[in-house]
């Protein structure tokens, strides 16, 4: 489930075409009137996410007030602006639709800008902290002023009802906004702050990218029969859809490059582009009743053309801007781990911390936790739970138990299984049975104890390997026929013979495995 969320986040590029393709299939196909009743609560679903990852904080942080009044003298004056202009020349017909469209796109011009513009900012290496507090005062000034607004600019095209407006901006903006603090307070009460940061915080977001693909789905759903009767609509909205980005990205360039810095720059670009798509589709589809639909249709395209203009814009960023200040200063280190998506394959094969286009430092997903039980193991457990909850990777607990008789006949280089005969064989295959059922048990009770000490610990029970045989050979194989990314384990056991020979263990993974292998060693004092 968190992985095809995860996928859709990344990806919604082509995850909201798609679903508005599928939504165009079954509203042509079956009557999607019962989808309306999923519209109040997908839309919580889409806005409250984005309003938990929101800091707070950083409002309180002064310094760059000509960069904030500039950007909000843009979001508010001349974007509406230029909205309602591009709507008046090119959503001008007789048809009340085109009427509607223009409302749409000025619903886009004059309601704040997205969380997305922190993210898009700290792609292009931009000033993130200033882009935190755009879209924080965005969606406070934007909230207020876009009943008034499209009351005013509005008002002709189509009946606003702005008591009504207002209520639904506090619906969809406000209650979230404050179940949003509270949700971080308490998380982070309960949690501590770099738990709550770095574990529960980005998760979250998801949930936002599948709100808005469900309201894609729904909207074309809900209009697929005009939608399909009428072709042509999708190239009329297009059109002043592409022209307004365009406008935006060049006059804000323009503005960036003469009077900010290069991070304040780029930070102003996306606190002005990035527009809230998503309270414009919840004020679209529960502002305006039946007429909202035409409406959600314009904005639910302009999400394809604000994430690919937007990707875009990172790739050309440098070119615009220049470099960023640590790119151009020789003696700072290239970052161990670049961006995928803001670097081109080019540029990927001459760079010093990549080989033949792979990374050096590889993304870690799956992490072999090799135990005895003995307390050098559940030292290493630690790291094996840092690690895992760093790099979100799951972590398989693996348990050997040594198969004497297969380590007697590997030493005395002979099958001694055919000296004792079948007994001896179908005694330690018992023997080893009976171990695995006590191994698994105490495996669950230690999982059970490392989970209440280390809550965010990625362990599962469905992720324990009770294996049998030479330690070495077993470790090795799980190893590299479960394809792990890394391996943990203790160095020394119970006593001066186990330590013998689970150090021996330990040389003998690090010689013979080809994963890499973390070896983890008690404090001097515990030793």
């Amino acid at each position: 489930m968190w992985n095809l969320l995860s996928t859709l986040q990344k990806n919604l590029v082509w995850s909201i075409p798609i679903s508005m393709f599928l939504g165009l299939i079954f509203g042509y196909l079956f009557n999607a009137a019962f989808l309306k009743q999923f519209i109040i609560p997908v839309t919580f679903v889409m806005v409250y996410p984005m309003m938990v990852t929101l800091n707070i904080k950083s409002i309180f942080k002064g310094g760059d007030y000509k960069l904030q009044i500039a950007t909000q003298l843009i979001n508010f004056i001349l974007i509406p602006l230029a909205c309602f202009y591009i709507g008046k020349l090119f959503l001008s017909g007789a048809d009340e639709k085109f009427g509607l469209w223009a409302v749409g796109l000025f619903l886009i011009g004059v309601l704040p800008t997205s969380g997305m513009t922190i993210s898009w900012t700290g792609f292009a290496k931009g000033n993130k902290e200033a882009a935190i507090k755009m879209v924080i005062f965005g969606l406070v000034i934007g909230s207020i002023a876009a009943p008034i607004y499209t009351k005013i600019f509005m008002g002709a095209s189509i009946e606003v009802n702005m008591l009504h407006m207002f209520k639904q901006i506090a619906l969809f903006v406000f209650v979230p906004l404050f179940a949003g603090i509270a949700t971080q307070i308490s998380g982070v009460k309960k949690y501590g702050e770099k738990i709550w940061n770095q574990k529960f915080k980005p998760r979250f977001s998801p949930f936002s990218a599948l709100g808005v693909t469900i309201i894609a789905f729904v909207a074309m759903s809900l209009k697929a029969k005009n939608i399909i009767k009428n072709p042509g609509d999708i190239i009329t909205i297009l059109i002043p859809l592409t022209l307004f980005y365009l406008i935006s990205y060049v006059f804000l360039s323009i503005v960036g490059k003469v009077f900010f810095k290069r991070g304040d720059a780029i930070a102003m670009v996306f606190g002005v582009v990035m527009r809230d798509l998503s309270i414009a589709l919840a004020i679209a589809m529960t502002a305006f009743g039946e007429q909202g639909l035409t409406i959600a249709l314009l904005i639910s395209l302009a999400y394809v053309i604000q994430i690919q203009s937007a990707a875009w814009y990172v790739k050309f960023s440098d070119k615009i801007f220049g470099k960023a200040p640590e790119e151009e200063e020789e003696a700072s280190p290239p970052s161990p781990v670049p961006d995928k998506e803001v670097m081109p394959a080019e540029k990927v094969t001459d760079d010093p911390f990549f080989v033949h286009g792979a990374a050096i430092v590889p993304d870690i997903k799956k992490i072999l936790y090799v135990t005895d039980l003995s307390k050098t193991a559940r030292y290493a457990v630690r790291y094996a739970c840092s690690l895992g909850n760093k790099y979100e990777a799951e972590v398989t607990m693996l348990h050997v138990i040594p198969d004497r008789l297969e380590e007697f006949s590997s030493g005395a280089g002979i099958d001694l299984t055919e000296r004792f005969g079948k007994k001896w064989d179908e005694f330690n295959a018992k023997s080893i049975d009976m171990a695995k059922k006590t191994i698994r048990m105490r495996i669950r009770e230690t999982s059970e104890q490392i989970t209440k000490e280390i809550p965010y610990c990625p362990f599962t029970e469905e992720k324990f390997i009770v294996e049998a045989g030479n330690p070495v050979n077993r470790i090795v194989s799980v190893a590299e026929e479960g394809d792990y990314d890394f391996v943990i384990m203790g160095t020394h056991g119970h006593g001066k013979l186990e330590s013998a020979i689970v150090g021996s263990v330990a040389g003998g993974v690090i010689n013979r495995c080809v994963k890499p292998v973390l070896v983890v060693r008690l404090p001097q004092e515990e030793v």
